[in-house]
This record gives C-alpha cells, structure tokens and sequence, in this order.
C-alpha cells in the first residue's frame, strides 16, 4: 500500500503495463530493503528526485525508496519491457532488412520472369539460347540464334517484356502515390477514372488524325487529358479538407461513364481502321509492342520512377495528416501538386501504349503494404517493382492461355483485380463502421 502515499512525481511512466510497474517494485524493493529507511526522506517532491543520476523525470511506478534499483537496471527490473530506445532501433532495423530481402526477392523475380517470357510462346526458344543471343548481342560471347529466332526474340518477344516491365512500374508507381497524395487505400489510376481519362486523349489523337507531335502525340495527348481528369477528381473528392471514400469512388464512376461516351462517338465517326486502334485502347494490350513504341514511353516512365521516391519521406508526412504535415515544415498543397503531375505523367506513359488496364495500382501497393508495413520509402520503389513482376507475368498469362488466340490483358487484370477491390471495399467499410 506504499503507492497511495507516493509523491506525485513518481507516477507510472506512460507506456508501461501495470504488471510491468509491480514487478519493477518488487524487484527494486528486494535490492533496496536494506536501505528503504534511510532513502525514504530523499523522497520529497523537489529537484532532487529529478537530478538523481540514472532516473528519468517522473519515475515510473517504483515503490518509495527504490531509488537505489539493482545495477543496470536504470530503475526497471529485467524483462520488463521498459527500454524503448533500443527497441524501436531494433524493429526499424528488422523491418530496413525485410525490405532489402523483399526488394532482392522482386529484382530476381522479375529478371527470371522476363527470361522466360522472352523464350515462352508459339515459337519455343530455350532459355539457354535467350542467354546466347542476348550475350552475342552485347559481345560477351555467345551465339546467335537462326534468322527466325533472332526475329522473333528481338523483334516481337523482347519489346513486349520491356514494355509489359514499363508499364507495369508505371502503374504500381503511380497507384502508390495516389493512395499517398489522397491518404485513402482505394485510390488508383483505374479505379478513379484517370485511364479512361487518359485514354480518351489517346482517342481522340487516333480519331481526329493528330501528328503535331509525331509519334509523341498520342503520348501528349494522354497526358493533358490524364492531367485534367486527375485535376477534376482531386477538387471533386475534396470536402472540408478532407478525401471522401465514397465521393471519390462516386467521381471515379462518373468520369469513367462519361471517358467511355466519349470514346464511343469516337468509334461511331471513326472508319474501320480507326475503330481496331481505339478498341485496342478499350481492352488493353500489348500485342502492338515495338521498339519505337518502346523508346517512345520510356522516357515519361524513367522520369517519372525516378523522381517519385524523392517524396516518400514526405508521404509519410503527409499520412500523419494535413495540419500535422504543415506543422512539419510540409508544404501540403504543393507536394499534392506535384505528385499529381507525376501521377499523370506515369500514367499517360503506360495508357499511350497499353491502353486501359485497371487495379495493377490498387492490387500491388496492398499487398506491400500487408508484407512489410505503410512506409513510403520502400513501397513507392517496390510498387514499382511489384507492378513490373505483375504485368510481366500477366501478360505471359495473356497470350499462352487461349493459344492460339490471346487474351485482352485489360480484361485479364479486371478479372483478377475486381474480386479484390470488392474485399477491400467490404473491409474498409468494416472498419469505418459504415459510410455514413
């Protein structure tokens, strides 16, 4: 019953179980019953029991007169728990290694994945006589394959793996930084409308004949029609300063009802070779894949997988909350600003030469999120990593399981990613406890 007379300094540190604190007197008192009687008078509220060496302000449900705790127990008992400092170095440093391992886990994943893909299909190539070709190609040896092979690997198989890696980066890239910039799970290009928007850009440059760009046009009208319906979706979803779920799905069903009237009065006007373009935008595939086509969106995709991991420090920020985030040093408006034209940019890149495929940037930063936890540091990286693995693999599925025919992969991913946004959706509302 000592503790009813404690002063009040010597309260119970925050954080530390009642068992915890009883078994700390306990042990303190063992140590120090010898000398209770003599320590109990230096118990008096006043600096002295915050100067005392070893003992933090305030200390921390030990019993009077168990200043003079065993060595090296800084005033707990052994076991207690009471040392966060260094274990909070220790969790941080568990989880830095589950990333790296995740991380080389994905690098290998997608090097084997893209092998295979290269040498799977109608016309087998060995794996070995993948390494072959690719190392005489780079001098390193090697040997070339016959005049069929060669063509087929380096003109047909090898364009599509580059570009199913790209465009899936892109898309898991972009999907987690907008569930960051929104601070909402179900954020992504697809779901919200932005593919459709994007694509109706797209559209309209095959309908209307543009080339002011040449072969960047379609590239740059993607990306203004994905900039404006990014734009429109982020003003839309705001309310009192805050992302609305069911407003930004609401917005997201509505542009993709009025991006789909679009490109249908598109294909009413269009002729006949216009409308095998724009169907080809609807359905998502990469069974036009070249090497200008290539080259012609790696440069939107490096650009913008290279500047997006430079604002995972301030995602995290921003995930606190806005007014945490500005007291922070954040400024809130222009970082969403920026992340949206980085959003747009991403994915006007892989919507101009894919066309529409939905949930790779819903799908991939969820799971991440369930295999190493919401820090930005490794999950806009390895979104962008996962996304590549994904639609590598998705289009491997796409064009060997209906052989001889293929597969839209937009269709394939849509019938992957909606049971899961159907269970995400269920869960988060589960949690929220409604929508009301």
């Amino acid at each position: 019953m000592a503790l009813s007379h404690e002063s009040p300094g010597a309260g119970r540190a925050p954080g530390r179980s009642p068992q915890g604190a009883e078994r700390t007197a306990a042990a303190a008192s063992d140590t120090g019953s010898r000398s209770a009687p003599e320590e109990t008078p230096r118990r008096a509220p006043g600096p002295t029991e915050a100067t005392t060496p070893g003992a933090a302000p305030g200390t921390d449900g030990a019993a009077p007169g168990t200043d003079g705790a065993a060595p090296g127990t800084d005033g707990a008992a052994p076991g207690t728990g009471n040392a966060p400092d260094p274990a909070k170095p220790a969790a941080g440093g568990r989880r830095g290694r589950k990333a790296l391992l995740l991380t080389i886990a994905l690098v290998a994943t997608l090097l084997l994945l893209a092998l295979f893909s290269a040498g799977t299909g109608a016309y087998r190539i060995p794996t070995a006589d993948v390494l072959a070709s690719a190392q005489h190609r780079l001098g390193l040896g090697g040997a070339p394959l016959d005049r069929v092979g060669e063509s087929v690997l380096w003109n047909v198989r090898l364009p599509r793996v580059v570009l199913a890696l790209l465009v899936g980066a892109s898309l898991g890239c972009a999907g987690a930084l907008m569930q960051g910039v929104f601070g909402n799970p179900l954020a992504e290009p697809g779901v919200i409308g932005i593919s459709a928007g994007a694509a109706v850009g797209a559209v309209a440059a095959i309908g209307l004949g543009l080339s002011f760009f040449g072969n960047w046009t379609i590239t740059v009208c993607a990306f203004v029609a994905g900039l404006i319906t990014v734009s429109s979706v982020y003003l839309l979803s705001r309310n009192g300063g805050k992302t609305e779920v069911v407003t930004l799905i609401l917005t997201g069903i509505a542009v993709n009802a009025f991006a789909g009237a679009l490109i249908g009065l598109f294909v009413f006007f269009a002729d006949s070779g216009q409308v095998n373009q724009i169907t080809f935008w609807q359905l998502g595939s990469l069974a036009q894949a070249t090497w200008p086509k290539v080259l012609a969106v790696l440069p939107c995709a490096v650009a913008g997988l290279l500047v997006a991991p430079f604002y995972a420090r301030r995602l995290d920020l921003l995930s606190l909350g806005e007014r945490p985030a500005r007291h922070l040093g954040i400024d809130v408006e222009r970082l969403r600003l920026a992340l949206i034209l980085v959003v747009a940019l991403l994915t006007a890149a892989a919507v101009a030469v894919a066309g529409v495929i939905t949930f790779i940037g819903l799908l991939v930063p969820h799971l991440l999120r369930m295999a190493n936890g919401p820090g930005h540091r490794f999950l806009v990286p390895g979104s962008a990593l996962a996304g590549a693995v994904v639609l590598v693999a998705g289009d491997l599925a796409a064009r060997t399981l209906a052989q001889p025919a293929e597969l839209p992969l937009g269709v394939l991913t849509a019938l992957i990613g909606s049971p899961f946004f159907f269970w995400l959706l269920r869960r988060t509302r589960r949690k929220q406890g409604g929508w009301a």
